[in-house]
This record gives C-alpha cells, sequence and structure tokens, in this order.
C-alpha cells in the first residue's frame, strides 16, 4: 500500500510519514523543489520524494505514472498551506491560492483511486469560543483571520469535491503540536533554545489552561483517521486534555536544566488573549480507537534531545 503526503517537510509531516512507513506504507512525499528543509524528510527505501511546486499538484497523477508509483496508493494526507504565521495569515491572496491547491489535490487523489483524503485544518476554524468550552466536531465555527477562514472554506470545499470520486474526507483541526521538527518561534522549541543556553526565560503568569499533543501522538490520529475514520468527519486533534501553561513551561526546564530560573509574569497577556484550549476528541476515539500515549514529560523528554542531537553539535 501506497500514502500521499504533501508539505513533507513539516513537523507534522514527518512525524506522519515515520508513522506510516512504520505501520508497512510506501510513502510519496511531495515537496517543494526549492525547499531548504528537504534533508528534513525521513531517507527510507520506502520514502520516494517528488519535488513538486503545489501549483502544479494536478500534474502529480500523471508524473507518478511516468515512474511506475500509480497503483496502489490508499490514503492521501495534505499538510502543505502557506501563510501559516505572522501577517502571512491575513494575506487573502496566500490563503486563497491554499484553498485552490486543496481542491487540485484532492482532484489528483481521485485521479489516483485514493480511497480517503485527510486535509489538515486548525484550531483557527473555530475563532474565539468560552472558556472552558472544549473544541468539539460540531462546535461553530467563526474564524477570526484569513488563516482560519481559508482553511475552514478547504475544508468544506475539498469534503464537496472528494464526493465527486466516492472518495472518503476527512478534516482534522489541529490544535498545539510540539515536537521534533517544529518551527523555532514557537514556545516549546523557543524555550528549549533559551534553557539550554542558560537565558532566564520570561513568559506571561501562565494560567492558561491549553491542551498539547505530542507529534508522534498526533501522526498516528491522522493515520487512524484516514484509516477508519468516517466520511465527511471533522475530528479535532489534541491530548483532550489541559494544563496550566506554567506547568508545561516548568516541564521543559527540568528536562533541559532544572537550574534555569523562568520569569513568569514578567511578560502581559496580550490582547484577546485565549485562556482555554482544549479538543474533543471523543469522536475520534470512538470511530477510531485512538487514545494518546505520550505524556508532556515524556514527549518534551524526546524533543530535547533531538534538539541537542541537531543544533548543539
Amino acid at each position: 500500500m501506497k500514502a500521499i503526503v504533501t508539505g513533507a517537510t513539516g513537523m507534522l509531516a514527518i512525524a506522519t510519514i515515520n508513522c506510516l512507513t512504520d505501520s508497512g506504507y510506501e510513502v510519496i512525499a511531495i515537496v517543494r523543489p526549492d525547499s531548504a528543509r528537504i534533508d528534513n524528510v525521513p531517507v527510507s527505501d520506502k520514502v520516494t520524494v517528488i519535488s513538486l511546486d503545489m501549483a502544479n499538484i494536478n500534474e502529480l497523477p500523471d508524473i507518478l505514472k511516468s515512474e511506475g508509483l500509480d497503483s496502489d496508493i490508499k490514503l492521501f494526507f495534505h499538510f502543505a498551506w502557506d501563510g501559516t504565521h505572522g501577517d502571512s495569515r491575513n494575506n487573502m491572496d496566500i490563503q486563497t491560492e491554499n484553498i485552490k491547491t486543496s481542491i487540485e489535490a484532492v482532484r489528483a487523489a481521485g485521479r489516483l483511486g485514493c480511497e480517503a483524503f485527510l486535509g489538515a485544518g486548525s484550531q483557527a476554524e473555530y475563532g474565539r469560543v468560552k472558556d472552558g468550552t472544549k473544541l468539539a466536531p460540531d462546535t461553530p465555527a467563526f474564524p477570526e483571520n484569513g488563516y482560519g477562514i481559508g482553511k475552514l472554506t478547504a475544508g468544506l470545499m475539498t469534503r464537496i469535491e472528494a464526493k465527486k470520486y466516492n472518495m472518503r474526507h476527512i478534516w482534522v483541526r489541529i490544535l498545539s503540536v510540539y515536537g521534533p521538527f517544529d518551527g523555532m518561534h514557537t514556545m516549546v522549541m523557543s524555550g528549549i533554545g533559551n534553557m539550554l543556553e542558560g537565558k532566564k526565560a520570561s513568559y506571561t503568569k501562565g494560567e492558561q489552561l491549553w491542551d498539547y499533543i505530542y507529534a508522534k501522538d498526533a501522526a498516528r490520529a491522522f493515520v487512524l483517521a484516514a484509516e477508519k475514520g468516517r466520511d465527511g468527519a471533522v475530528y479535532p486533534i489534541g491530548s483532550g486534555n489541559v494544563r496550566p501553561l506554567r506547568d508545561y513551561i516548568t516541564d521543559i526546564r527540568d528536562a533541559v536544566n532544572p537550574g534555569v530560573p523562568i520569569g513568569f509574569g514578567e511578560v502581559e497577556y496580550y490582547p484577546g488573549q485565549v485562556m482555554y484550549l482544549c479538543a474533543d476528541i471523543s469522536s475520534l476515539t470512538k470511530d477510531t480507537g485512538f487514545v494518546p500515549e505520550y505524556t508532556f514529560e515524556r514527549g518534551i523528554r524526546e524533543t530535547v534531545e533531538w534538539y541537542k542531537e541537531h543544533y548543539l553539535k
């Protein structure tokens, strides 16, 4: 069996590729022709890298046919997405292009005879919800930025497109994931970097109640959802539990260097700070059997060791 993974140089895609190959799949990894992170893609005789811009994803079936790779492709995982950080989240040209390429990805998957298409959505699709509200498949979605609007629109449009090919459509709305190959701007990675240098890290009071899930668990959720998920299902992806942010930060410090001071309360909450963020994974568990295996402490120790190996050589 084969699976296709777009956006193959990112944290979520890399973890998914590893999960797929461990489960016996051959993986076709789609990367940008000029990607500076192509070395991130796992090297394996089960992984074939195809350099292809998402603007040309409609060419994928012909490319795979020419290379004899167009048979037995069961699953299509679509992670590729531009404009995920900073001002680009509200760049409507970028977000509109993301929607277009997502639709073309479904068409490519359909032409290749895939059984299921899994698209990577985001918690940003929900917008602001009342504190204490778990994000469930049926939680009303009112995105507040172009990124969230783009993800919500892509999820709805690709679902309609997938029906034309009698292909199951799964949409996952991802909360806070951490792990190897995460971006250096995130709270987890920036904290690890600063603490390894012995720097005092400054934060808010850390009262936010958030839900973090390790990349390996998230990848397993994606694969189970693609294999067993209901057609048309939306699955929030998280651990299903919350802890105060200060506890996560303390765990990071303890895994790096217990002697490093933490400046809780030295940074003000920004306007509109989200104080509660938790996924309701009950439908995912019911449909697929998924239950997270990693505690944050275990996942963060693995992440710290990976960071040391890759950045402190």
